[in-house]
């Protein structure tokens, strides 16, 4: 996943709370914009263990292993792309 597309879902006002899909299969659920750390080539996400979503851990993924972005409510979306709407 490009820096840029990850900066953007990460920037949006207001915040929507995302998921980001790994190629090893993982997911990581980001529920604040504070918990996590974009840098050129990783995004730092805060890991909380607790009841309170705060995090007390992280864990580092490398950019090309994002394979997909999608809302933390569950419609996907690839690479950034923006869900396509269903014909009426």
């Amino acid at each position: 996943m490009r820096f840029n597309e990850l900066y953007n879902v990460l920037h949006k006002v207001p915040f929507e709370p995302f998921r980001i899909q790994l190629t090893n299969g993982q997911s990581h659920v980001i529920r604040h914009p504070d918990f996590a750390w974009l840098k050129r080539t990783s995004i730092l996400i805060g890991l909380a263990s607790g009841h309170d979503d705060i995090p007390d851990d992280h864990t580092e993924c490398d950019l090309l292993h994002v394979v997909a972005i999608e809302p933390a409510n569950g419609s996907r979306r690839r690479n950034g792309a923006r869900p396509k709407k269903r014909p009426r």
